[in-house]
Parts: structure tokens; sequence; C-alpha cells
């Protein structure tokens, strides 16, 4: 499950996730300015007349957008469409799971906040509150790509003649403080999407230009109208988190502060308890009572244990010891180190078989890692300085001696969607005297005394690559390396989660190593990272030039503050087509003009994700869905009691369990 806005994800604590980066799920559709309703500044707190108020009054401003009719129109409006409910395809987990149990697994930092939209809460924490936990109206099937399954619709049916999804909602959806699910809660989530005061300038953005219009039938039953008919308007219409109106009564200009730490009620399997929250040691989630989903067809067998406990472990090495003691029930692998040195085969836990160590093969577009050149940052905006990073930076060496030849390089922005996106588009090789020849062409060519390049200013060839990956430390030295070679001088700057996130996003990094975590799609995006209305206030004069008094626009996607007027046009006319002909052919043309700028470094992809667990946590027999991003992603463990009484019985007595190294290779694709 994900939701709409990519978020970061800068923690290695999260569950198996490869890396941090953004998941939401989809883009804007276009890079026509916002709508006067979604982008005007919102009224200042001592004018705002209350969220009651200011709903009937946007749904009265804005009635081309909101509309409301009768059963009898939507026997009208729906004649002759088909209702798909996926009754024809397989259920996604193991209905047999056992429930209860605690699960204790950790988290790099304390959230900043308990919110899962605005400023700041767009960290890890979030998936467990929001992205991988509450229920959209409708998701992809993670096993069968092109199919959507239900959850909290019943059924749907696409009207392509006029760019419309209807949606039948289930009338057992309950909030979780026992409200139940409604359209006025539908309503209000697209009123708080598009409002200014969310603080959420993307969002606000993407409600804008992806859908033209909301009509509610009954308490049960509306209608999405997209701008765009685009081959996933299922998933665009449907993918989506809503929220609780009756929660959001105090929702204002202060919103932001007033919600920092209210717990929303939930649609999903998990809450948290007042009572749970240890600042700033530890998060515990509850499940749900009577949860309404439990006997779903697609939910059952999921989200099994009663309670997850989440330990605050800031420091890595710390965590692993924790895992290792036993205070942990599982462990991501994140790096080769962990599976191969730190908890090797011949690891006295993995011998005795307390610790199971597994292999998922999955089959998802990889997050894009690499390194985000800043182009708003002194000579980053030099072409030339950026070509020759390109073949400075020796992520090939990466691939070889960090990853021992588990991890290749990434070929274009964009692997891992079926096709090859470009197959002129090739990661440049590491290459110390081209990188030079580039560095000399923007005036970098004498040599100082520590091997760096300085130019006729004495400006030398140095720049700060900003990370929050501690487990990458390593890797980032590899490349430091490396790139003293050419004459180019890497600093390393490990930020914790919290900075690290509120520094990229403000766009005050040189060079971030970074990435998103990509939501499984049928097809790329490029607004979020490469539209220049994305990177800069006002990008352009008006003869469609740069403007030199541009300033950086913080809180988007756009890392590299890329603004290029020939990719301006190709992304307004890809988010506009209908067919997946057109897509590929410009999604190979925008791969080609991001290549040729040059200000994303190919990082690295792996066709599997790793991690460690106790033997009482079970997993179905194929282990997780052929997409899954990680092991939380669909929550299909669950706590054996049986196992876990005889392994903690075996371990007090000194006698050892089964080996067990597993290796889910279902879905792994042959070359």
């Amino acid at each position: 499950m994900h939701s709409i806005r990519p978020f970061f994800l800068f923690c290695f604590a999260v569950g198996g996730l490869f890396l941090a980066g953004c998941g939401k799920q989809a883009a804007p559709s276009s890079t026509q300015p916002a709508s006067p309703a979604a982008a005007s500044p919102g009224p200042k707190a001592n004018t705002f007349p209350g969220m009651e108020a200011d709903l009937q009054r946007t749904l009265k401003e804005q009635s081309s957008f909101y509309h409301f009719k009768t059963a009898a129109d939507l026997a009208q409006d729906t004649q002759g469409l088909k209702w798909e409910d996926a009754s024809d395809l397989p259920e996604i987990a193991d209905p047999a799971a056992k429930k209860g149990g605690t699960l204790n697994d950790f988290i790099a930092d304390f959230p900043g906040t308990f919110r899962t939209m605005g400023p700041d809460a767009s960290t890890s924490f979030r998936q467990f509150l929001l992205d991988y936990t509450a229920p959209v109206f409708a998701m992809p099937h993670p096993n069968v790509p092109g199919r959507e399954i239900p959850q909290l619709a019943t059924a749907w049916a696409l009207d392509s003649a006029h760019k419309t999804v209807y949606f039948r909602l289930d009338p057992d959806a309950r909030w979780s403080d026992g409200v139940p699910f409604t359209t006025d809660d539908v309503v209000f989530t697209w009123y708080y999407y598009r409002s200014p005061l969310i603080n959420d300038p993307w969002m606000n953005d993407f409600y804008a230009k992806t859908y033209s219009g909301l009509t509610v039938y009954d308490a049960h039953t509306f209608s999405v109208t997209l701008t765009q008919l685009k081959p996933d308007s299922v998933d665009r219409a449907g993918n989506i988190n809503p929220y609780p109106k009756h929660f959001f009564k105090d929702f204002g200009p202060d919103w932001v502060k007033t919600y920092n730490w209210r717990i929303c009620p939930t649609l999903g399997a998990y809450t948290i308890r007042e009572e749970d929250i240890k600042r700033p040691t530890s998060i515990t989630m509850t499940h749900v009572k009577n949860w309404w989903g439990e006997n779903k067809r697609f939910m059952r067998g999921r989200f099994n244990p009663d309670r997850l406990h989440f330990a605050v472990i800031r420091d890595p090495d710390k965590a692993f010891e924790a895992f290792v003691r036993g205070d942990l029930d599982i462990f991501p692998l994140l790096n080769p180190q962990s599976w191969y040195s730190k908890l090797s085969n011949d690891q006295p836990s993995v011998v005795s078989g307390f610790t199971v160590k597994a292999t998922f093969y999955n089959q998802i577009p990889p997050s894009d890692i690499g390194l985000w050149l800043n182009e708003a940052m002194p000579f980053l905006g030099n072409h030339d300085v950026r070509l020759g990073i390109q073949y400075a930076t020796n992520f090939a060496l990466v691939c070889q001696q960090y990853f021992r030849g588990d991890a290749t390089i990434q070929q274009t922005t964009s692997d891992g969607y079926g096709w090859d996106l470009n197959p002129a588009v090739k990661p440049r090789p590491f290459d110390p005297a081209k990188a030079r020849e580039y560095f000399a062409k923007a005036g970098f060519v004498n040599q100082g005394p520590d091997g760096v390049l300085v130019n006729q200013n004495g400006h030398r060839l140095s720049f700060t690559i900003t990370s929050t990956y501690k487990r990458y430390s390593d890797l980032l030295v590899i490349l430091k390396q490396e790139a003293l070679k050419a004459g180019l001088e890497y600093n390393i700057e490990m930020l914790d989660e919290v900075t690290g996130d509120q520094k990229i996003e403000e766009k005050k990094h040189e060079i971030a190593l970074i990435g998103f975590s990509r939501s499984v799609e049928m097809y790329p995006r490029y607004w979020e990272t490469y539209a220049g209305v994305n990177a800069y206030d006002a990008p352009y004069l008006p003869d469609g030039s740069p403007n030199p008094a541009r300033k950086t626009k913080p809180n988007t996607n756009n890392l590299s503050s890329v603004a290029i007027p020939a990719l301006e046009p190709l992304i307004k006319q890809y988010d506009a087509v209908q067919t997946m002909e057109e897509t590929k052919v410009l999604a190979a043309k925008m791969e080609q003009i991001v290549y040729d700028d040059a200000s994303w470094v190919n990082g690295w992809k792996q066709p599997f994700f790793r991690l460690a667990y106790r033997p009482w946590v079970k997993w179905p027999k194929d282990f997780n869905p052929m997409q899954s991003l990680d092991y939380w992603n669909f929550w299909e463990m669950w706590i054996d009691p049986d196992a876990q009484k005889a392994a903690l019985a075996a371990k007090a007595e000194g006698r050892s369990l089964p080996k067990q190294i597993l290796i889910y290779d279902r879905y792994k694709e042959t070359p």
C-alpha cells in the first residue's frame, strides 16, 4: 500500500527497504500551473472561519469540481460499464497465518511528528502510520501486474470515454475510533489534499492537475474524474489514502502545530496509544480491536502480530548488537558486510538456528539511488564540471568491492519497468583522464599538493556529499578515494535522518547520496524530479530562457535543481499520453536529455532484499509477493507462539535448532 506523494526514507532500520527514498505513488500529470483554487494562499488564522465552514465555502466556490448526485444518476452514469471486484484473482497472503504476539523491531530516530502530511512528515516512520498500513480504495495486485484488488472499495468501474472511475465503498469500513467511513471522508480528503493550508505544494499541485472532478452519489458510492486518461487510470483514481473528516475539525492555518502529535484515526490494522509513546526511546503500535478488514479476502492473513514494538536505536552497530543479543526479532541486512561478515553463515546465532537468514528476489523498479548534483550550487551549474564528476565517480568499484558482485550499476534513472527505456543511454565509465579533460574545460587545470585541482582563482574542486545512510559510510570512502585520482575531492557529511532530510529537502546540499524508493507502477515519472517549476519559484523568463533571479523551491523532489527548457514540453506531453506506445517513445527522449544534462550519477541496484529473523517469525511459502518493496510492504509475517516457546527453551538449555539460510527465488528474473 502506498499513497500519493513520494516521501523520504532516510533510515536503514525500516524493514528490508533497500534504500531510502520516496515511495508514494503517482506524479503530477502535467507541467501546467496548478488551478487557482488549489494554489492560492490560504486565509490567515484570524480570518479562518473553521474547517466545516471553509469546507462548505470550498464546495460552493469549486462547484465545477465537487458534484453531488443521486442513486438514479448513478444508474444512468454507469449504464453499460463493467464493474470489477478482482474475485478471479488469487489472495496475496496465507489465510492460515496465526494471530497474536509482539514483533520487536527498531527505528533509527524518534519521528518529529505523527502527522503524515505537511512539513517534516516524510520520515521513515510514516510508512507504519500510513503507506504500508492504511488501506486505499483499490491497489495493484502485487503478483498480477495490470490488475487491481479491492481494499476500501468493494468494486469499481472505468468509464474511459469520460475519464472517470466509479467506486463502491465497503460499508463495513470503520475508523479505528469506531466512526463509520463514508463519502463524507472522501470529500474531506480531496478538500484536504487540495488546500494550501496543508503546506504541501507537491500535494496541492498533484490534486490540481490529476483530477478534474469528484462526484458523490450516496454515503458509499462516488466517482473520480481524471484530467487525462492513462494506461493506469484505475490505479491513479483508486490508490489514495483517505483522511477522517471528524478528526480534522480543528484543521486550519495552524494545523501543522495543532496536529503535530495528535494520533489520527486509521482505517488500517494498527494504531498508537498514548501510553505506548515513550519519548525518545520507543513507540509501540497496537492492532485495532475488531478491525473491520480482518477477514476481507485481500487483507486476511496479513497484519498478524498484536503489537509492534519499535525501539529507537540511532547507531546501526548498536542496533545490530541488539538483534544478535535477541532484543529484536527481525533485522534488515541492507549491505553486504552485514550478510557476509557481521552475520556470516558461521556466526554462532546462525549456526545454532536462533537466527534465520533469508534472501528474497523481487521484481520492482529499483530506487534511483545515486549522486544528485545540485545545479543551484556554485560550480555544479557548470555542465563540464558535472560531466567530469560522472567520469570521476567509480560506482563500478563499489559494485565489485563493497557489494561483492551482488550489485550492478543502474543503466538509467528509471530501470525496472519491463523495457529498455533508451538503449543508447549507458552509465559513463570511471575514467580519471577523461574527467580531468572536462574539469580543465571548466577551468580546473592546476593540481594542488593534496592532489585536488584548483582554478585560476584558487577555488578547489571540492564538493560535499550529504547522506543519512550510515551503513554506506565505507561505500562513500571508496568514492572519495577514487575521485582523488581525477583531482576531485569528495567530503563526506553523514547526518542523522531528521537533519539530513531537512537539509536535502531545503536544497542546501551540494551533492546528495539519496534515492527515491519507487512504488510499483506501469511507467516511470519525470515531473517531480525534473520539472523546472518543481525546482524554482520562477524557473524561466517569458521567452523560455533561464531566469537569472530564480530561487530554489524547498520541499520538492527535484533534488538536482534541474530546469531544462527542452525537457519541459516533453514532460507535459508524457503526462498527457494515453497509450504505452506513446509513453515509451517520450520516456526514451527524456532519458536522453536527463543523461546529457549529467546531474545524476548512476548508482547501483540489486534484484533482492535480505534480512535476518528469529525462527518463530513465519512467512508464506513464497515469502512475499513478487512486487514487494521490502518485508514490511505487505505485512505477511506472523509469530508462531509454539515455535517461539520451543526456540527460547532450546536456547536456555544450550541446544541448537536447525540452521536456516533460505533463498526465495520464485520471482528471480533470468538474464
